[in-house]
């Protein structure tokens, strides 16, 4: 695509980081498999080369970068590169911002992996970790010191899927002079840019909605070009890649992310509207539905949902009862990796993953996606399962 300034969202899904006619007129750009890259001369591989050169193929080939063009591009950031997972990309961008001695603030309802690698990991560098109630906003700037070098935000919630005033905990962040990132994985590159709201990284479990069909493992950092230099050393020094062909789904799942988006928030509005008509819930946790805690701050900062969200139990309820509701499901799968076509389902328990808040709910937290199946199917399957309860 010559131009992308002005370009709608789902123009630049469908076009950006193609460029078919430096590959025979291929649509898609094909699968370069690769790690000697050749060089013609002494004087040409001596030459100090830069990020998009050929060097090694971990370091990128065309399939990789066609899917770093269209994820930066979607969401705004001046760059991206890609990791073997989303862990993989969380643990390259925090590694890329902190050294011994320093100081991170992290939501309290971030991604599991992503507490333990703070709290396992980089406890051993002599990185101390504070986690914080994600709804406290500017008052975070009581709790940065002189060497907090990372706020990192996941919102909504991982789980509970609290919505963070993410201007405010940014602008007072930089003003302390920290680092913002954040967790992105269910606003997704196309529904929040981390970037317009003052972050300054992005982090992706690609493997999600970015891939979009359960079939691959991908994690993805997009970036402001301040962040650039840090992140790619981090990276070379890592070792981190990503395999070119689960690059190459990746891309394939991003040119049909907005329609796969549309459908997976239109059919979780539907269910969280029948669930709430149901005895046997207490409340939905789906910040997109008006009736959900986060909404006026998502409706703000947000231009869509994806298909995650919480649903609460009135309790409480024998373990014997909600197995009978969940094994019985005959279209939600019980599986850990939301984001692809097909809808899931698992029982959650935050009190066990939570140190700056509590959880507080007698009923039990079930964590659903809603996939691309017909709404009257889900509704039906859901329906008895709920029924099972009693």
């Amino acid at each position: 695509m010559k131009e992308k300034a002005g370009k709608r969202p789902e123009t630049l899904l469908t076009h950006s980081g193609r460029h078919p006619f430096d590959h025979f007129g291929v649509v898609n750009t094909p699968v370069f498999r690769a790690s000697t890259i050749l060089q013609e001369t002494m004087a040409e591989y001596k030459r100090p080369k830069g990020p998009r050169e050929p060097r090694y193929g971990r370091r990128g080939t065309p399939t990789t970068f066609t899917l770093e063009d269209v994820i930066a591009d979607v969401e705004g950031a001046h760059g991206c590169l890609l990791a073997s997972s989303g862990l993989n990309a969380i643990a390259v961008a925090l590694l890329s911002q902190v050294k011994q001695g320093d100081h991170v603030l992290m939501a309290d309802n971030v991604y599991g992996p992503a507490r333990n690698f703070a709290n396992h990991v980089m406890t051993r560098m002599g990185v101390e970790t504070t986690f914080f109630d994600p709804s406290i906003a500017s008052q975070i700037s009581t709790l940065l010191r002189s060497n907090t070098s990372v706020v990192y935000l996941e919102s909504p919630g991982s789980q509970t899927f609290e919505v963070t005033d993410v201007p405010a905990v940014a602008k007072a962040a930089k003003a302390g002079g920290a680092v913002v990132m954040m967790d992105n994985t269910w606003g997704t590159p196309l529904f929040f840019s981390p970037f317009a709201h003052g972050c300054d990284i992005s982090i992706h479990a690609a493997t999600k909605y970015i891939v979009g069909h359960s079939d691959a493992m991908l994690g993805a950092v997009s970036y402001t070009a301040d962040m650039e230099e840090s992140l790619r050393a981090m990276s070379g020094w890592l070792g981190t890649f990503a395999s070119p062909d689960d690059v190459y789904l990746g891309s394939r799942g991003m040119r049909t992310l907005a329609v796969r988006l549309k459908q997976h928030q239109e059919s979780a509005l539907a269910v969280c509207d029948w669930l709430l008509s149901r005895p046997e819930i207490e409340r939905v946790l789906y910040p997109p539905h008006p009736s959900s805690a986060g909404h006026d701050l998502w409706k703000r900062d947000f231009t869509g949902g994806s298909g995650l969200m919480g649903v609460i139990l009135k309790g409480p309820l024998q373990q014997a009862s909600i197995a009978s509701m969940l094994d019985g499901l005959e279209l939600y799968g019980m599986g850990a990796s939301w984001g692809g076509y097909e809808s899931l389902i698992l029982p959650a328990d935050p009190s066990s993953n939570r140190t700056a808040t509590q959880w507080r709910e007698n009923g039990q937290l079930l964590r659903i996606h809603i996939g691309l199946e017909n709404i009257d199917d889900l509704i039906f399957d859901l329906g008895k399962g709920l029924d099972r309860l009693q």
